[in-house]
């Protein structure tokens, strides 16, 4: 679960960002491709050092847990090339940001659950988190393309 929010918040910082820095298309795609390629790697590789480190699983199961986590995050984040690809930027973003608040969502739901937790406390902090994100990275971008011009 851990690679699938990271993914998603991570992700619509960087389309947030880049397109409000650049309004390019080709950067935005270019963005993904690259963090869904080394963001999922990192993460991957961290997820197999952890499971060496506790001394407790085959090697088997740390390889499986390593390629597990790197196809799941990368899926994660290529899935918003969909919407980059298929939509006006404008719109692509709104969609791209429905997609992940609503992966958010269900994931909280399924954590929530296995927690014994109000699922509206785990969805309004993950949600709440992820509009900082949004928030930040557009201001961010915003500024970087006011100090280039």
């Amino acid at each position: 679960m851990f690679g699938l929010t990271s993914g998603v918040i991570t992700t619509l910082g960087l389309i947030v960002g880049l397109h409000a820095g650049t309004h390019s298309p080709a950067v935005v795609i270019g963005g993904i491709v690259t963090i869904a390629i080394a963001d999922a790697l990192s993460d991957a590789l961290g997820i197999h050092i952890s499971e060496e480190s506790e001394n407790i699983h085959t090697p088997k199961e740390i390889w499986s847990a390593t390629i597990a986590t790197f196809l799941s995050k990368a899926l994660m984040t290529l899935s918003f090339l969909i919407p980059i690809t298929l939509l006006e930027m404008y719109q692509a973003i709104i969609v791209s940001i429905v997609w992940g608040f609503l992966v958010l969502t269900i994931l909280s739901i399924r954590l929530a659950a296995n927690q014994k937790t109000p699922a509206w406390k785990v969805i309004a902090e993950h949600l709440g988190i992820a509009t900082l994100v949004v928030i930040a990275t557009n201001v961010v971008g915003k500024f970087v393309a006011r100090l280039l011009l």
